[in-house]
């Protein structure tokens, strides 16, 4: 492992300060929470980053464990640019890679036997010498949201709220309970339900997700059929001056790669809908190798509505008014997501009423 050289390995036995470094430097590289801790996602994370394409023969077969890999991650970026593979870049491959693989043997002249093996790699290697990255699996994907209705009626759209209950020196000024990720966090996404419902969309609550291991979490969210998956939560951390948004998508903050276009594209249309309906700080857009946004399968994102450890940001958290203002941005968002460029309006100029024009019959 490249963030822990050998001759800094005090004691194989003894998780020490080396390590902990060595840890926390691989987390950030791969977009994971910096904790220290080696975790499932971390080892997982871990156990994924030692293959290289070509280091392993890559196969399907139905009913047994995906094979799940920085080279399955690669292969499906390749199969992108050829035009044969798109979709949500997983690092899994399953049926739609075996497919895509086939399908490029065929093309290819090859054995096909949906089995990526060295061949296999050395063609698309020198395929790839005479074509440029396309992100093809980015262009299908806003080619069919073009030729879809920009009516919200008959989308699935998932819904994940954060469930921490540490508690805030603020009170709910509607139940005056203390505050809590779980109140606000769970508040804001039954106003996005209510309100999306009503414009025709089929809502997925997820009540328990964030009490499930992030596999079965993301399982969970997967196996709700969405079309896109938000997770709304809220921030704390022990510095009372930190406060803000921020937005996350599927993407590699090494490189800057998006891996999820289109999940891409609605964390920044929340973002900056909430940024311009309220006076909250703006702490960016963020690619991320979360479980919750990497193993869907369909576009992902992650809205951190403030800090409630601030003193700022709780005060807003705390009135219902200012949570459907929160409510109302992310609902506004998801409705520019499914519009046609010559449709959509500025940021901040759409009312909640607005959206009704574009949902007749309500």
């Amino acid at each position: 492992m490249a963030y822990l050289a050998p001759d800094q390995v005090n004691d194989p036995a003894v998780f020490d300060d080396h390590v902990d470094a060595a840890v926390r430097t691989f987390q950030q590289a791969r977009g994971l929470m910096v904790d220290g801790v080696a975790g499932p996602e971390t080892l997982r994370a871990l156990s994924e980053a030692q293959f290289r394409l070509g280091d392993r023969q890559l196969a399907w077969f139905p009913g047994a464990d995906l094979i799940r890999g920085d080279d399955v991650v690669e292969l499906q970026r390749q199969l992108s640019y050829l035009g044969f593979y798109y979709g949500h870049i997983d690092g899994e491959f399953g049926e739609r890679c075996h497919f895509a693989v086939r399908e490029l043997q065929m093309n290819l002249g090859l054995e096909v036997t949906g089995v990526c093996d060295a061949p296999l790699i050395g063609a698309m290697a020198r395929v790839n010498r005479t074509i440029s990255p396309s992100q093809a699996f980015s262009l299908r994907d806003y080619e069919h949201l073009h030729q879809a209705s920009a009516a919200l009626k008959g989308r699935v759209v998932s819904l994940v709220a954060g469930q921490d209950t540490t508690a805030s020196e603020a009170l709910d000024r509607a139940s005056g309970q203390p505050l809590t990720e779980r109140l606000v966090a769970a508040d804001i996404m039954h106003r996005i339900e209510s309100i999306l419902s009503a414009l025709g969309a089929d809502v997925t609550v997820i009540d328990r997700a964030l009490q499930l291991p992030p596999t079965e979490r993301a399982q969970e969210i997967k196996d709700s059929a969405a079309s896109l998956s938000i997770s709304i939560n809220c921030d704390w951390l022990d510095q009372p001056a930190a406060n803000g948004v921020s937005a996350f998508y599927w993407g590699k903050p090494e490189t800057g790669e998006i891996l999820s276009p289109i999940g891409h594209r609605a964390a920044e249309l929340v973002l900056k809908e909430v940024l311009a309906r309220t006076s909250m700080t703006d702490l960016g857009l963020h690619g991320r190798s979360w479980d919750i946004l990497r193993l869907t399968s369909v576009p992902s994102i992650q809205v951190d509505l403030g800090y409630l450890s601030s003193p700022a940001d709780s005060e807003r958290l705390a009135d219902p008014v200012f949570r459907q203002v929160l409510a109302d941005a992310v609902v506004i968002a998801v409705q520019r997501l499914y519009l046609l460029e010559e449709e959509d309006e500025p940021t901040g100029t759409l009312a909640l009423d607005d959206v009704l024009r574009f949902n007749p019959g309500l």
